[in-house]
């Protein structure tokens, strides 16, 4: 039997780094199990290997359940994430309103939060499971299973993180035993198993900020417009009402849309739900009609033909708008309507492995906002959760890592005043 820890967070990745960082900090002799090859993995894909660390302004708003959220961050959430990485000597930067690292590289973020667990001597347990667990005495008993000898990660990049796992997967194992007063839930947002070893509630997770899958009009087929970028405004109806907005660079897919408008909007929308592409979202409607009298007396009258919209539309998008306007009427207005309103029907997500977050995990019913703490009745008690384990998500621009940042360092913080 190991020297019993006073804080085990399950879980290597940004909230259970954050976690493991704030206990420690606290003078908690903490420990992090982590089942990869090493911690902070899933770091080095967010921004696009830049790491949003955060947004400017973490509005409340812009997460799945408001009230919650600003129980949690609490009214200055920004000043939170700063004060974490100016501790760490991460020297960071706002880009249109998104702070990231200057270097602008994801593995600078992951290598001060290693760097300071270090100093604050956590101890990593990498490639290692967590099998079963027991509550006595105030004792978290966790039996985890072990490589014998330790898979080092030299490099981060694809072939060399291959080469690891294949070496972990390869390792000899053993079990033992870890002891703890406290455990942080940190296991990401694929946290069924963890949550049924605690007896902890557990919501039925979803993948969410992924492309959306739609149908053109009239059910056109959008394969001509594959991997054609626009810029516009999406507007998703429901029923006739406006339910949200995002504006920005549209990529278009043969199953539908992605990019970060269309992430955005897959957190809201519901098979059955229209999508509203604005190709000129500056455009008021007579401004619109006002600028294709114009290109009448430039170009000629509109025949029907995509080659009408060159140095407007794009062929491929040209064509399509041009497919609409001749089931709206083939006229002016029936062209103007096509560029501020063409309609995509949704049917559901896709790309499920793009998805940057999952929505569902352990309900708020289930945890103390103060603390994090699991309030129902579990096993045992010093069971804390934190980071998308918990039921919260939110819009793309930095506010999902934020949550992470913030939430691990209230687990953490409440976890090691039970040592």
């Amino acid at each position: 039997m190991t020297e019993p820890y006073d804080v085990a967070v399950v879980g290597g990745g940004a909230s259970g780094l954050a976690a493991a960082i704030a206990a420690a900090r606290d003078g908690a002799r903490t420990c992090i199990v982590e089942r990869d090859v090493a911690c902070g993995l899933p770091i080095l894909a967010t921004g696009n290997g830049r790491c949003n660390l955060s947004n400017e302004r973490l509005d409340p708003r812009r997460y799945r359940h408001p009230d919650i959220a600003r129980r949690v961050m609490g009214d200055d959430p920004e000043a939170a994430v700063s004060s974490l990485f100016d501790s760490l000597g991460l020297l960071s930067s706002p880009v249109e309103g998104r702070l990231y690292p200057v270097t602008r590289r994801a593995e600078s973020v992951r290598d001060v939060l290693l760097s300071g667990c270090a100093r604050a001597e956590v101890d990593s347990l990498c490639g290692t499971e967590v099998r079963s667990v027991s509550y006595a005495d105030g004792t978290w008993t966790l039996e985890v299973d072990a490589p014998t000898r330790c898979v080092r990660v030299e490099e981060t990049g694809k072939a060399a993180l291959r080469r690891a796992r294949k070496a972990l997967a390869a390792a000899p194992r053993d079990s033992r035993a870890l002891r703890a007063h406290a455990v942080v839930l940190a296991p990401g947002g694929a946290c069924a198993k963890t949550c049924a070893l605690f007896a902890v509630p557990h919501m039925d997770e979803e993948p969410l900020l992924c492309p959306i899958a739609c149908d053109g009009p009239s059910g056109m087929d959008l394969d001509a417009l594959d991997g054609l970028r626009a810029e516009g405004m999406l507007t998703l109806k429901r029923g006739g009402a406006c339910i949200a907005f995002e504006e920005g660079e549209v990529l278009f897919r043969p199953y539908g849309i992605s990019g970060i408008a269309a992430f955005n909007l897959s957190r809201r929308i519901e098979p059955g739900d229209t999508i509203e592409l604005d190709l000129f979202p500056r455009h008021s409607e007579p401004a619109l009609r006002s600028l294709l009298e114009r290109r009448m007396q430039a170009v000629g009258a509109f025949p029907g033909d995509p080659a009408w919209f060159d140095g407007m539309l794009a062929r491929p998008l040209a064509g399509a708008v041009c497919a609409y306007a001749r089931a709206l009427g083939n006229d002016l207005a029936a062209v103007a309507s096509a560029l501020h309103r063409f309609p995509l029907a949704v049917t559901g997500t896709a790309e499920h492995a793009q998805a940057q977050v999952r929505r569902g995990g352990i309900p708020w019913s289930a945890v103390d906002t103060e603390t994090l703490s699991i309030t129902r009745e579990t096993i045992g008690h010093g069971l804390y959760a934190c980071g998308e384990a918990l039921d919260m998500d939110a819009d793309c621009g930095g506010y999902n890592l934020a949550w992470a940042w913030i939430s691990g360092l209230r687990a953490g913080a409440a976890a090691a005043q039970l040592r």
